[in-house]
């Protein structure tokens, strides 16, 4: 068996109450796209499919050099803590702790999520390499006081991946920062755009998004919601956000009339209107570092993939 912790952002009138928002406002939060069995097992074959950390070796490479670098900043009797922020299928986690065992350093786990089967996911692919596991389902956006629910090791590592592409900087940083204890190591992903040209690179890597598996994935949303696939069309698009970063973002297109019912509440999409249901930001590099400066978090080492495309980035507490 294993025991999960819930935060009460995750509770369910609060997620009812964030669900009617999101469909008022016509900008649907990420979590509700990873809430369901269905929906977290599509978004793992879409990661499968497209993610370059799937399929590009040189990926691959930079994740593994920053595990390395990470394990040697520890002695080898040490007991260290890893805990994913947004742990997903904890694909790079599991490989973080592989590399601790393999260097002979004890390790423990925490998964947090917003999606308890990524978090049950995650759990077990550690478990192969990890001391013990835990798990907390949450929503790092909202959720409040969990600093002390989480390891309590005197080393730890926090993983951060990708994370930052699909929030809003001001509102995850700050919550990370309240997180972290002096000492602490942070590891976090951005997803980049490629060349010298800022918006050209975001047009290079659209098909990421804009392909069969992603729109299936984010579709499911709606039409778990009782929409039909007649009812309009996605599309994608690269919009400029705040502090001139731009995002790569996907719409619905209502083509006729659709009531969204959801017990008592109803909620009323005309032919035309419009439903953002995902974004997904592009840094550079520079650009990735000035928004961390601005919330008080500095670069201690950074690990760019050759085409440009992703980076980690070591951050101290």
């Amino acid at each position: 068996m294993i025991h999960v912790a819930i935060h009460p952002s995750q509770f369910p009138d609060q997620v009812r109450a964030d669900l009617l928002k999101s469909l008022r406002t016509r900008e649907i939060q990420h979590k509700f796209h990873y809430d369901s069995y269905k929906q977290a097992q599509k978004w793992l074959a879409v990661h499968e499919a497209h993610s370059p950390a799937r399929n590009d070796s040189g990926c691959a490479a930079v994740y593994d050099a920053a595990f390395r670098w990470v394990a040697g900043k520890f002695q080898k009797k040490t007991d260290i803590c890893v805990i994913g922020l947004g742990c997903g299928g904890g694909q790079k986690d599991a490989a973080l702790l592989k590399r601790f065992k393999a260097a002979g350093k004890r390790s423990m786990y925490s998964a947090v999520d917003v999606s308890l089967p990524l978090v049950i996911t995650a759990r077990l692919r550690a478990s192969r390499f990890a001391e013990s596991t835990t798990g907390l389902v949450c929503d790092l956006e909202m959720a409040d006081g969990i600093r002390d629910q989480l390891c309590s090791a005197a080393q730890r590592v926090f993983t951060f991946f990708g994370m930052i592409p699909n929030s809003e900087p001001e509102v995850i940083l700050p919550r990370l920062r309240k997180l972290l204890r002096r000492g602490d190591v942070v590891l976090m992903s951005a997803n980049l755009a490629p060349g010298a040209d800022y918006k050209a690179g975001l047009k290079r890597v659209l098909p990421q998004y804009d392909n069969p598996e992603t729109v299936d994935w984010l579709l499911t949303f709606l039409y778990d919601l009782g929409v039909e696939r007649g009812d309009g069309k996605m599309g994608f698009s690269i919009e400029q956000a705040a502090a001139e970063l731009l995002r790569i973002r996907a719409d619905f297109e209502f083509r006729r009339p659709r009531l969204v019912k959801l017990g008592q509440e109803s909620v009323q999409f005309g032919a035309g209107e419009r439903v953002r249901l995902f974004y997904s930001y592009r840094y550079t590099p520079e650009r990735f570092k000035s928004v961390l400066a601005s919330f008080n978090f500095k670069i201690a080492e950074q690990w760019i993939t050759p085409s440009g495309e992703e980076g980690v980035f070591a951050v101290n507490g």
